[in-house]
């Protein structure tokens, strides 16, 4: 036996915390202890676990993410030196449900994703598991391009109620859009202003990209800091545009993408719509695509993971936009 394993063996265990995020507070448990706890959403309730925890020897927390209110939390512990992982809640859910916790609670969901941190941590392969806390610079960014889809959320809302409503309330809704119109374009001033500042050469690289505004530059920038340290099939599979296997013993069901980051997927298709039409790269693999007999929203995915993983070597390179190299990437 090693000196290394003699410490191992009187080292205390390892322990999983699964926490539970809502408004107002968070419900935590500890892996194989018995009982959960209950504290408030904000920096006194950080502390607290934070307290609770800091004589354990903690192997990872999973967190699960709930619409933004993890962030802060997530932050806060990574910030204080502990391993945190934040996992999507329909991940959540299913992992949950296959341990045999059908009802749902606060307290249940933070008991399954105790048992799920033990069960990350046991990875052979610890790819995309642990969170790396982001720059500060992304950090804003991200907050900045969160709220530009909050706003555009809000405005379609409004649109979709001007439909037969007396002239009154079009009034109303008009005036609300107008004001939304505002704060979008301020807010678009801002991001640009934010990647010329901090984001330079990476933006005009890809703004470069026909199709790519800076919109979705932001996006990727912000929601994807991985690109050129990982592989291409890596960063596909964190935006969801990895198509992913349905077999079963003889049958060979279709490929569907499933997962990943909404915000860098959904720019990045808004991006494809515009490529397929004035980007020769990617118009030419459509099109391709089209006579192959692929449907029309298949050959725009597959648009979109193309596009990505160019980007990615772009990131890795430090290249820029090269047309007729790209025309033969696959």
């Amino acid at each position: 036996m090693t000196n290394a394993d003699v410490r191992e063996s009187t080292m205390p265990p390892l322990e999983f915390v699964g926490v539970d995020m809502a408004q107002q507070a968070f419900e935590w448990a500890v892996h194989g202890v018995r009982g959960t706890h209950s504290a408030r959403n904000d920096e006194s309730g950080f502390e607290a676990l934070r307290e609770a925890l800091q004589d354990r020897r903690i192997g990872l927390i999973v967190i699960e993410a709930t619409g933004g209110l993890e962030r802060a939390l997530a932050g806060f512990l990574l910030r204080h030196g502990l391993p945190v992982a934040v996992v999507n809640p329909r991940v959540a859910r299913e992992f949950a449900r296959s341990m045999g916790h059908l009802a749902k609670t606060d307290a249940i969901d933070a008991v399954a994703l105790a048992h799920l941190a033990q069960t990350l941590a046991a990875k052979a392969d610890q790819a995309g598991v642990r969170l790396t806390p982001p720059s500060a610079e992304v950090e804003l960014l991200q907050a900045m391009v969160a709220r530009r889809v909050q706003l555009l959320g809000m405005r379609t809302a409004e649109k979709n109620r001007l439909g037969g409503v007396v002239r009154v309330l079009s009034k109303s809704i008009a005036a609300v859009i107008k004001t939304l119109d505002k704060e979008i374009a301020r807010l678009d001033r801002d991001i640009d202003a934010h990647l010329e500042q901090h984001f330079t050469d990476q933006a005009q690289r890809f703004d470069a990209i026909k199709g790519l505004g800076l919109t979705t530059c932001a996006a990727v920038l912000a929601f994807m800091p991985e690109l050129g340290t990982i592989s291409g099939a890596r960063a596909a599979k964190l935006a969801g545009l990895a198509p992913l296997n349905n077999d079963s013993g003889k049958e060979r069901g279709k490929r569907h993408i499933w997962g990943g980051r909404s915000i860098v997927r959904s720019a990045l298709h808004m991006a494809t719509l515009s490529a397929v039409r004035f980007n020769p790269v990617i118009k030419t693999f459509y099109d391709r695509l089209l006579a192959a007999g692929k449907p029309k929203k298949v050959a725009l995915t597959a648009c979109s993971h193309k596009l990505l993983r160019i980007l990615n070597a772009m990131a890795r390179t430090g290249q820029p936009w090269n047309e007729s190299f790209h025309a033969i990437t696959p």
